[in-house]
């Protein structure tokens, strides 16, 4: 029994915080990279910065609450943090030093300048206000002051953000530090103020990249293309939607989809479109005509080709990894399959396509809005979809190689490599040799 089954074994997943799921990935990955030093594995699994803040904030009815935030920056060894902001009363700092080491692997797999960096404020988003949120977003971005910059740690939209929460993070910063051009702050911003055209669509519209390509390795008998498959959308939020959109408009038959409501499904398929305008009329796509009502947890049963959990974290675990029918899990949520469920599926002949490749469109054109902003230009849209089509398709050809070369050297009583721990090798042997590369100071 190797140290992630030990860990395993000893605590059960409820007990596991995302900080300690985060590093059993890790070690699952690290064991399959040469010359890794001891001290270099340590520092390569810490965060460089973690920031706790407590502020207070005047309510709509004149009460004052008291609420707390992170801000967390894993590593910087390719360039300045970079991650989102995540506004949910479930945030915890373990979850946010999760986050952010996986976006440091994400960046270093698509070849970005960034390290990986995450944030977030505790706080229930449907029950505020738009002021309430504003001045808490505006309250926040003061209390980390000078650790955010464009250079420094650059936030992005993450769950119950958007792009008005980025353009008033741009706006707070912007009056705080007057005289420069402060676009490159913040990615996700509109258009109006320096957003880039794909952003909003570019996490589910890189997820069918990514699939495409991975597909037409020949990776899963039958399946070459998308284009016929029948697919299930578990969250129908921006990621969700427009996966499933784009997923539709390739030829795939959408037959489930799922909000925080509850699921529907139609054997005969589901307008993508419809149900986004049935949802947007009555708060929930259940109840959506000539559809079966399904709950998450048989949304996530149902017979299909391809699954896209694309709500939240923690969706695919030991408890139901099992009743999993797809032969294909394509993530567009972040670490929404647990580490035992992960073992499952692979056990199972399932292949997962990994957060870590599978929804990078995000930060991918997230660069491309700062790169825009540093040189006061925009791209169109053709141009963006090209660069990243490009960029996610070199992505899952370095995950795929090094797959196949793991399986190639695995015994006949090893355990199953998946694409997860090969993406996690190509990662951190990156990161791991540009630390080297730049030499360890002083």
């Amino acid at each position: 029994m190797n140290d992630n089954q030990t860990e395993l074994a000893q605590l059960t997943e409820q007990e596991l915080d995302p900080a300690q799921l985060h590093r059993i990935h890790f070690n699952r990955a690290a064991q399959y990279i040469e010359g890794l030093k001891r001290g270099l594995i340590e520092f390569l699994k810490s965060p460089k910065r973690s920031i706790a803040v407590c502020f207070p904030v005047e309510m709509d009815d004149g009460s004052v609450r008291t609420f707390h935030g992170y801000r967390v920056v894993h590593n910087r060894v390719f360039g300045p943090g970079k991650g989102g902001v995540r506004y949910h009363p479930a945030v915890t700092r373990e979850e946010v030093i999760a986050m952010a080491s996986l976006m440091t692997w994400k960046c270093a797999l698509l070849e970005l300048p960034f390290g990986g960096a995450k944030g977030g404020v505790v706080c229930d988003p449907k029950s505020l206000s738009e002021a309430e949120l504003r001045r808490i977003t505006r309250r926040f971005i003061t209390e980390l002051g000078d650790f955010i910059g464009p250079y420094t740690d650059i936030p992005a939209p993450d769950l119950y953000t958007d792009e008005k929460t980025m353009a008033w993070i741009f706006d707070t910063y912007d009056i705080l530090h007057p005289g420069h051009n402060n676009r490159p702050v913040v990615t996700g911003k509109p258009l109006d103020i320096g957003g880039s055209l794909g952003r909003e669509e570019a996490t589910g519209q890189g997820l069918l990249f990514a699939t495409e390509h991975l597909l037409g390795k020949g990776i899963i008998n039958g399946l070459q293309s998308v284009s016929g498959t029948r697919v299930v959308v578990q969250g129908f939020g921006n990621a969700g939607s427009v996966a499933a959109k784009r997923f539709h408009e390739a030829g795939a038959l959408v037959v489930g989809i799922s909000d925080s409501q509850g699921g529907i499904y139609s054997e005969d398929g589901i307008n993508p479109a419809a149900a986004l305008a049935f949802k947007e009329e009555h708060g929930t796509v259940v109840g959506m005509p000539d559809t079966m009502s399904k709950t998450n947890e048989e949304l996530l049963s149902l017979n299909c080709d391809i699954l896209i959990p694309a709500a939240t974290g923690d969706q695919i675990t030991a408890d139901n990894a099992d009743s999993v029918q797809a032969r294909l899990v394509a993530e567009a949520a972040n670490r929404p399959t647990t580490p035992a469920a992960d073992q499952i599926l692979a056990n199972k002949g399932i292949v997962v396509l990994p957060d870590i490749v599978a929804n990078a469109g995000g930060v991918t054109v997230s660069y491309y809005e700062w790169v825009q902003n540093n040189e006061n230009e925009r791209w169109d849209i053709d141009l963006v979809n090209f660069k990243m089509k490009q960029r996610m398709e070199r992505a899952v050809d370095c995950v795929f190689d090094r797959w196949f070369a793991l399986k190639e050297e695995a015994g006949e009583n090893d355990e199953p490599v998946d694409l997860r721990t090969a993406a996690m090798a190509v990662a951190i042997d990156r990161v791991a040799y540009a630390t080297l590369e730049r030499g360890i100071w002083p």
